[in-house]
């Protein structure tokens, strides 16, 4: 009894990254902000130069809990999250930081159940996120490195896929378990995490951010949970439908240096043979997009030759410049997603 109340009083800070998508983070402000003070300290809005009214609509909002730090420019997910979780351990000081898209939010009931958890040693903790229907939002299901665990390695050189090292559907029925890899929706991260590897990377600018942050905790000797009891909802509709093909264009760079990092962090002395399987694979994606094949290409191999080198960071408009965006056009950074959710590194076998 003494460990769940010292668990109680232990202070609680939601971080949520947006950028125009003012409905959606309406819903995520309200619903966290339901949540009693005692689960929840404050709630921590990087707006990451929005021009849809966001600023005005979280200016207007009246409770004390809810801050907001506005961004001059849009650092896409990854710079939203390191500057909102650095901001929320300078502001507040939390025992926990509870990290967030603005289209995912806690189920009722979930911060008070994470409360509620015993002490198992585990520094980051990942919830259950589903689709709003109740499916398991796939993007976000956790995972534990295959090259770290046997079983997890057989099963996906096997032909097991996602499926050989990602939890299962029955995990999720299940009483929690230790895992490697787990998304910045629903997971909370302990004061002990960040004094352990500091904070993510926002130079990564969107995808694999969440990825390698969670790996490079485990690496380091923290322990990052699994818990089913701990429910998310993620309303990524606009994301779903797009698979094979990357729109706008300009993500082709972002998804595959990011992963190259994953890959090479995860694998150590198995990336180079790793490699071999991996981007003949990139290199087939070329057929999905027609027209654009010679971008795809030039997109990829500036990917390949940074990620190969270690580059993170860079300037966003170079990238457009390769996509062949004109300064100033659709592909901006204005219509990038706050926190754009890549599926994880598909099996390399």
């Amino acid at each position: 009894m003494a460990a769940q109340q010292d668990r109680e009083r232990q202070r609680l800070v939601a971080v949520v990254v947006t950028h125009n998508r003012l409905d959606k983070l309406r819903a995520t402000v309200r619903r966290l902000l339901n949540e009693p003070a005692a689960d929840l300290t404050a709630v921590l809005v990087v707006d990451n130069a929005s021009t849809d009214g966001t600023g005005d609509w979280l200016a207007a909002q009246g409770d004390g809990r809810l801050h907001v730090l506005t961004q001059d420019s849009n650092l896409g997910g990854a710079g939203g999250f390191e500057a909102g979780m650095r901001q929320a351990s300078a502001r507040f000081d939390p025992d926990w930081m509870v990290v967030m898209d603005d289209d995912a939010r806690p189920l009722p009931g979930a911060l008070a159940a994470f409360h509620a958890l015993p002490d198992r040693g585990w520094e980051a903790v990942a919830a259950a996120v589903y689709f709003p229907d109740g499916e398991i939002c796939e993007m976000n299901r956790p995972s534990r490195n295959p090259f770290w665990h046997g079983r997890e390695f057989r099963r996906t050189l096997l032909g097991g896929g996602r499926g050989g090292f990602h939890v299962t559907p029955a995990d999720y029925d299940g009483p929690g378990m230790a895992v490697d890899v787990a998304s910045f929706v629903g997971l909370f991260v302990s004061r002990a995490a960040i004094a352990r590897i500091g904070y993510p990377d926002g130079r990564l600018f969107v995808y694999g951010d969440d990825g390698l942050f969670t790996l490079a905790l485990r690496k380091a000797g923290g322990r990052i949970g699994f818990e089913p009891s701990l429910r998310f909802e993620h309303d990524c509709s606009t994301f779903q439908g797009q698979r094979g093909r990357f729109r706008p264009l300009w993500k082709v760079y972002y998804y595959h240096r990011n992963l190259l990092l994953l890959y090479r962090l995860a694998a150590g002395r198995m990336f180079w043979p790793v490699m071999m399987v991996v981007l003949p694979k990139w290199l087939s994606k070329v057929r999905h997009h027609g027209g654009d094949r010679v971008v795809f290409l030039r997109l990829l191999g500036q990917a390949v030759r940074d990620g190969l080198a270690g580059r993170t960071g860079g300037d966003h408009a170079a990238v457009l410049a390769l996509a062949g965006v004109p300064p100033n056009g659709s592909g901006s950074r204005g219509d990038s997603a706050p926190a754009a959710k890549a599926p994880s590194p598909e099996a390399p076998g």
